[in-house]
Formats: structure tokens, C-alpha cells, sequence
């Protein structure tokens, strides 16, 4: 194999090594150099697992594998990898149904092709699935619970295709449903994926996986206009989310007995800053006096603020309204919180 040789040029010739290489351009990438991953496509009903009495049946189809940053792509007839061994008297097992690639040049099985395989697990209280030994080049397509003689045995096995593996193109939206593929951190920033657990899409943030509408808990600045308040021992709390430019946050204050309402006006930090677009953005807040009142009111969003103000009503005389400081609308006290809501469109 010549190391630099473009594909589709004239008068060069390729080894099956280079054109498995060539090949992993084609599939989605798995964060090493040169590396794809492996598996069926999407929505494709090839490769299809299932029992007709105690022999193992799977249907043709096509997929690709995979072994240090080469492809091998392959189709596949109908085929019986064989019969499901008699049950343990006392412990279930877990068998595996997977398709191998045998490579002379790789694993020196002196093959050169592919077929399935049928993988018989250990009887344990605790079964797990079984691994290939001596398989270099495979694809999982699928489990086989078998139950002891007294929970109906190898006649009575139930098939998961939980463990089938799928792969797109670059760029492709993959869907995942498996615990193992849903823990898998993304390879890119930006890059897509379909959760089938909760279905939504995600997108790799850069260092895990978030949907659109995902509530993220952050901790806001409080401060207020001429000394800025501590928490003490009370609690601020708040989350927020992304849909777009839309940003929606909430939290709450609860004020304890070493917390000091500062001096001032109060003002919560924005977890985004507001978009200048000469808007004020109201909300909704309401400051709490245990076994007292509730002084309803909005938030207030300047524009291209990166906080907010609260305004509340301290009475039923419609001058009375007022913004939020350590002595309106009463004094900042241990039975005193504030909680806030609101919806704004980001910078």
C-alpha cells in the first residue's frame, strides 16, 4: 500500500488495505485519526435476529465493520449460526448473535469472509453478555436471554436487538437507545444525535450532550444599588435554558439568619446577557413574607442588561409600587424570599 495514493486517480492501482482506508471518509467518525464507527444503517431491517424453536435465525442484509481505521464493508445472505445450548438447571445466561469479519492478513484464521456467529454465555446469578474471544473484526446484532430448565429454558429464550450497533454518514443524525451509546461523549462540537430514550435530539455542547430546552442550574450574582447583599446562610438558587435566542430562567432567594440585604436596590445576574434591542422584558416575581404577605410584582430586563431589577406592589394604593431593596417592600428578614420568573431574548 502506498501511504499518499488519492483515490480515482489514473494509472494508480489500490490494495485492499488503502481502499478500506479510503472507505471510513463514508461513515460517521469516532474521535481517533482515521477511525469511523461501525454498525447497520438507520430504519434498516437486515440483519434481523430471531428464534424458530431453539435455532437461531438471521436475515440478510448489509452493514459495516471496522479494525484500526479501516472499513470493511460487507452484504450479507440469510444465514443459521446454530442452535441454542440446552439451559442450566439453575442459572439463566446470556448468548450473543454477532456478525465477524475473517481477515487472513489480520487474524491468521486463514479465512477471508463474513458470517454470523453464535455466542453461548456463562449460567450465572448475574449474567453478563459474553465477549468474542479471538474475534478481531465483529459487529453485535443481538442477545439472547436464556432461562434456567425451570424458567422454560433454551425453548423459552427471549432476543433483544438492543446491543445492534448503527452508523450514518458524516454529519448525520444518529439515533441512540442503548445505555452504552447514550453515554458516549460527542466527537465534535455541534454534532447531532437522536436520544430514543427521551426523544428529543442532542447536540454535543463541547463537553456533554443537551437538547434544547435542557434547564441548567446556575448561581446569580445578587447585588444591589450602594452595598451588595451576602446570602449568609439562606439559599439562591436558579436554572435556565436555551431555546434559540430565547433564554428562560427562574430561581429563588431564601433569606436565613446570617443573610444581609446589602444596601440598595436588588439586581440578580442574567445567566445571558439581554439583547440590545431598545425592549424592556417584564416577568414575573413575588416577595414572600412567611405568615405574612405576598408582594406580587414583574421583573425587569433593561435593554442589553445583564441583570435584572424587581419591581412589586407593597400595598393596594396604585402609587405604592416599588423596586425590591433590603428595606422595601419590608425589611430583609430570615422569613423573607423572593422568587422570580422570566422570559427574554438574548444578545
Amino acid at each position: 500500500m502506498v501511504a499518499t495514493d488519492p483515490l480515482w486517480v489514473p494509472t494508480l492501482s489500490y490494495d485492499e488495505a488503502e481502499l478500506g482506508k479510503m472507505d471510513t471518509v463514508m461513515f460517521m467518525a469516532d474521535g481517533t485519526a482515521g477511525g469511523m464507527r461501525a454498525g447497520i444503517r438507520p430504519g434498516d431491517i437486515g440483519l434481523a435476529v430471531s428464534r424458530s424453536g431453539t435455532t437461531i435465525n438471521v436475515t440478510a442484509g448489509v452493514g459495516v465493520a471496522t479494525r484500526s481505521g479501516r472499513a470493511y464493508r460487507f452484504q450479507l445472505a440469510a444465514t443459521s449460526p446454530g442452535t441454542i445450548a440446552a439451559a442450566n438447571a439453575t442459572f439463566a445466561r446470556i448468548d450473543l448473535v454477532y456478525l465477524r469479519i475473517w481477515d487472513n492478513s489480520v487474524d491468521s484464521s486463514g479465512l477471508y469472509k463474513a458470517d454470523t456467529v453464535l455466542l453461548t454465555g456463562t449460567p450465572s446469578g448475574s449474567p453478563v453478555i459474553p465477549t468474542p474471544g479471538g474475534t478481531i473484526i465483529y459487529i453485535p446484532l443481538a442477545t439472547i436471554n436464556v432461562p434456567n430448565t425451570g424458567g422454560g429454558g433454551a425453548s423459552s429464550s427471549t432476543i433483544s436487538s438492543t446491543i445492534r450497533q448503527v452508523t450514518v454518514a458524516p454529519g448525520g443524525i444518529l439515533p441512540v437507545s442503548s445505555a452504552a451509546d447514550i453515554a458516549i461523549a460527542g466527537v465534535y462540537t455541534g454534532q447531532a444525535r437522536f436520544n430514543t430514550v427521551r426523544l428529543v435530539p442532542e447536540y454535543w455542547n463541547g463537553s456533554s450532550w443537551a437538547a434544547q430546552g435542557d434547564y441548567t442550574a446556575y448561581t446569580p450574582s445578587w447585588t444591589a444599588s450602594s452595598f451588595n447583599p451576602t446570602v449568609g446562610n439562606g439559599s439562591l438558587t436558579a436554572r435556565w435554558t436555551r431555546v434559540g435566542k430565547q433564554i428562560h430562567t427562574m430561581g429563588t432567594l431564601v433569606l436565613g439568619s446570617t443573610s444581609n440585604g446589602g444596601t440598595g436596590t436588588w439586581a440578580m445576574s442574567l445567566p445571558v446577557t439581554a439583547a440590545a434591542n431598545g425592549l424592556y422584558t417584564l416577568g414575573t416575581c413575588d416577595y414572600v413574607v412567611a405568615f405574612g404577605n405576598d408582594y406580587l410584582g414583574t421583573t425587569q430586563i433593561d435593554s442589553g442588561s445583564s441583570t435584572m431589577a424587581f419591581i412589586v406592589k407593597s400595598s393596594t394604593n396604585s402609587a405604592s409600587a416599588g423596586s425590591v431593596s433590603n428595606t422595601a417592600p419590608v425589611a430583609a428578614s430570615s422569613s423573607t424570599r423572593l422568587i422570580w420568573a422570566v422570559q427574554y431574548e438574548s444578545a
